[in-house]
């Protein structure tokens, strides 16, 4: 059974830092590359970053680059995302997702497989 669990968010001031945590199972890690998406509150599911399968191409969103640090561990099947200098736009809900390995790394929602359920990060005074 495919799981993708995020954990790691909450509360945090503007300024502050969170990261996030993402632990797969039940498929061979390794071989997916993996996104982080963000969905506002009434808006559409949006890319924050992705990384690929071995860590050499990753993208991410303008609004975060500089910001935030997308990573992967293939030994711990877990991705993560350092997310520094939070702003009350950073808010929503975080998911986690894989996509099989090919020779794009895509950003659109359509293109991945699986997804975690969604962690909420909150910033705001």
């Amino acid at each position: 059974q495919v799981q993708l669990v995020e954990s790691g968010g909450g509360l945090v001031q503007p300024g502050g830092s969170l990261r996030l945590s993402c632990a797969a199972s039940g498929f061979t890690f390794s071989r997916y590359n993996m996104g982080w998406f963000r969905q506002a509150l009434g808006k559409e599911r949006d890319i924050v970053a992705a990384i690929s399968t071995s860590s050499g191409h990753i993208y991410y969103t303008k609004s975060v680059e500089g910001r935030f640090t997308i990573s992967r561990d293939n030994a711990k099947n877990t991705v993560y995302l350092q997310m520094n200098r939070l702003q009350p736009d950073d808010t929503g809900v975080y998911y986690c997702a894989a996509h099989s390995s090919t020779a794009y790394l895509y950003t659109r929602t359509s293109a991945y497989d699986y997804w975690g359920q969604g962690t909420q990060v909150t910033v705001s005074s």
